[in-house]
């Protein structure tokens, strides 16, 4: 008498699936806030933690000729914050550089 159920199930399939591919699981957010007047900031949200997000918003600050920063928010953790409307091009350079596919990307706002 054996156990032969133990064939059927693989818990661990999706991470085994998930582990070749170098883009990152779940939804990146990217909103836009305004602020006072005609002034905008555009938040990305959701990022790995294994990327380093300073450099990321160091490589945006000078593609976009924006400003930028990453903050520390206490729900959502560390959210990049850029000057400006940067949606299309923040999305645009996600893909771009292979930090996350397109149906990843959920854009907020307006």
């Amino acid at each position: 008498m054996s156990i032969q159920n133990l064939n059927t199930f693989d818990p661990f399939a999706d991470a085994i699936k998930g582990a070749d591919d170098d883009v990152q699981d779940g939804l990146v957010h990217i909103r836009i806030q305004q602020r006072n007047g005609r002034k905008t900031l555009t938040t990305v949200q959701g990022l790995s933690s294994e990327y380093d997000l300073k450099k990321i918003v160091r490589s945006c600050k000078k593609e976009f000729a924006c400003n930028g920063t990453v903050i520390e928010h206490p729900e959502y953790g560390e959210v990049l914050q850029l000057q400006g409307d940067q949606r299309e091009n923040i999305c645009q350079f996600l893909t771009k550089s292979g930090l996350a596919k397109p149906d990843q990307l959920k854009v907020h706002g307006f």
